[in-house]
């Protein structure tokens, strides 16, 4: 929630110094601890997972399928639990302490791993021809280890770019601008733990060792918890104040208990606080919208509630509590949209990966580069568009549109999701072209990859990171506006939920083509050896799904009306 007052670690209010407070707290001077624990953070997890698929496959001696499919199950996870973080957020804890204490227990988790790959007695023992025997127990450490990850990165991610753009006052003209600008730097940041995370520690991994491979990602993590805490006293708090499921319940409650009442057509008339603020503490009022309208019952004032000395507020509620509700509801299908979105995005950890594992990997005579250091790529594309994006895109696109941004916030993610579809296009067509050499050559049974270079998958991953930076930061920016000040940890923790919706998307539509694919004995479109399978068909599949569900978005974003806050420009 936004408010005014500037709160300590504690929770308690000062008012007295309050403007000598806020010069001295929060803005840019606040921000480079949230983005260097971001960094690290992000370092950690993508070091760790990038390379996943493989240890699950080589050291868990895991087929292709279920290696995929449990990558994507997981990630999804650590995508889902940020729905338990952000409500603990904005219900009891606030975002500091949230962020403080899940880092604590993802550190735990990065070194229970490092310890699952590096004590003998945990390792699995792997025979002659490199093929490895797991335990139960050895399995079971694993998941714990990656699932108690799962649990830290849920109170991290749907807190951490809230609580930078809480840095800034959005009723400070100055400040406000800058948020914008945080919401880019926040994504660059991410994406320069990924540079080092998927050129380095994937190769670390492959040639060094697991141990190593996932203790430089534990050490990482240890370096965010110590990031975080040291600006602490530089950060904005801003204080919990109950679940903000509550105000919700009581506008669909009342709207129903007074389903035969007419709502009046001047909206005046409606019940409103007469204060500035909302009637909850340091949120804004909303103004009345026209979308809806079944909910403005709750805020229709009748005989009896002018009669009672107090009002009950399962009965009776404000505009601003209606509005809120319909901000949420109007949130979802955007949220919807982002799910293919994510599924393909997922491909880069999953099938990605298993095709570059097919393809030569040599850099010259002597080096060879693994296949999941592609994603590298996509980082690199990333920092490449993001500041292209906010020094040119952004002036450019401003002459045509007039719009201080450039491009609205629907409007980028659409673009992202336009240029997604030409990443799985690009996928499918490199496919075709190695399973045609495949068949031309007889290289079905052939152990040894095959002789085209694994950089013609640069493309996917180049046009997957231009997306990102149209679709995921827009996201980032449009969640943390458009919900309702009560719920903007929980909100963009919904926007993360299309990621984990997404893997689990990916792993179901995994599962289901194998199983039909593989009816009466066939290899499948994705087999164990893809040289026999037929991976372009699923990316393909992929691609008509990106576009059935751009038509849909395209229908959406025209129909969304942007949140309009009293006092202040409609936020677009």
């Amino acid at each position: 929630m936004t408010d005014n007052n500037i709160y300590t670690n504690d929770g308690t209010v000062t008012l007295k110094n309050e403007r000598a407070i806020k010069r001295k707290t929060g803005n840019w001077k606040a921000c480079p601890f949230i983005l260097g624990n971001e960094c690290c953070e992000r370092l950690a997890y993508y070091g760790m997972s990038t390379n996943l698929v493989n240890y699950l496959s080589d050291r868990l001696n895991q087929g292709n399928v279920r290696a995929s499919t449990n990558v994507a199950n997981w990630a999804g996870t650590c995508y889902a639990t940020p729905l338990l973080g952000a409500f603990l957020a904005d219900a009891y804890f606030g975002r500091y302490w949230t962020i403080a204490s899940f880092s604590v227990i993802y550190f735990f988790g990065m070194t229970l791993l490092t310890l699952s790959a590096s004590l003998k007695v945990l390792q699995p023992i792997c025979d002659a021809d490199a093929v490895c025997h797991p335990t139960s127990t050895q399995t079971t450490l694993t998941f714990a280890a990656l699932y108690m990850i799962a649990l830290g990165t849920g109170g991290i991610k749907p807190c951490v770019s809230s609580f930078g753009a809480d840095q800034f006052d959005e009723t400070d003209v100055r400040e406000s601008k800058k948020k914008s600008s945080f919401f880019n730097w926040f994504y660059l940041s991410i994406n320069i733990g990924a540079l080092f995370a998927a050129s380095v520690l994937v190769w670390v991994q492959m040639n060094v060792g697991w141990g190593w491979g996932f203790g430089v990602p534990a050490v990482a993590m240890g370096a965010a918890v110590v990031f975080f805490f040291s600006g602490s006293s530089l950060y904005r708090i801003q204080k919990a104040t109950g679940s903000p499921f509550v105000s919700l319940f009581q506008v669909v409650i009342a709207s129903f208990r007074k389903i035969n009442v007419k709502v009046p057509k001047e909206k005046s008339l409606l019940y409103e606080t007469i204060d500035t603020e909302s009637q909850i503490v340091g949120s804004r009022k909303l103004e009345h919208t026209d979308k809806l309208r079944f909910f403005d019952k709750a805020a229709v004032e009748t005989d009896s509630d002018r009669n009672k000395a107090t009002r009950n507020q399962w009965k009776l509620c404000t505009v601003t509590q209606v509005e809120e509700l319909k901000c949420v509801i109007g949130l979802l299908p955007v949220w919807a949209s982002g799910i293919i979105f994510a599924a393909v995005y997922s491909q880069m950890s999953t099938m990605f990966v298993l095709q570059g594992n097919t393809m030569d990997q040599h850099i010259g005579p002597n080096f060879k580069i693994p296949s999941a250091s592609l994603s590298l790529f996509d980082t690199l594309s990333v920092i490449f568009w993001a500041p292209v994006y906010e020094r040119i895109l952004i002036p450019v696109a401003r002459r045509f549109t007039k719009h201080e941004r450039g491009f609205t916030q629907l409007q980028r993610m659409g673009i992202g999701l336009v240029i997604s579809l030409f990443s799985m296009m690009a996928a499918a067509g490199l496919e075709v072209v190695r399973l045609n050499y495949v068949r031309e050559h007889n290289l079905y049974n052939e152990e040894e990859t095959i002789p085209i270079t694994i950089f013609w998958q640069v493309p996917q991953y180049f046009l997957i990171g231009c997306a990102e930076v149209f679709t995921f930061i827009g996201q980032l920016e449009f969640f943390y506006d458009q919900a309702p000040y009560a719920m903007r940890s929980l909100c963009s923790a919904l926007s993360l939920t299309t990621i984990a919706l997404g893997n689990y998307l990916s792993s179901v539509l995994v599962q289901v083509v194998a199983k039909v694919t593989t009816e009466s004995g066939k290899p499948g479109w994705i087999a164990d050896n893809l040289n026999e399978g037929h991976l372009d068909y699923f990316f393909g599949l992929l691609a008509i799904l990106s576009f059935l569900n751009l038509l849909v978005y395209v229908f959406i974003a025209k129909s969304y009306t942007y949140k309009k806050v009293s006092g202040l420009p409609n936020s677009v």
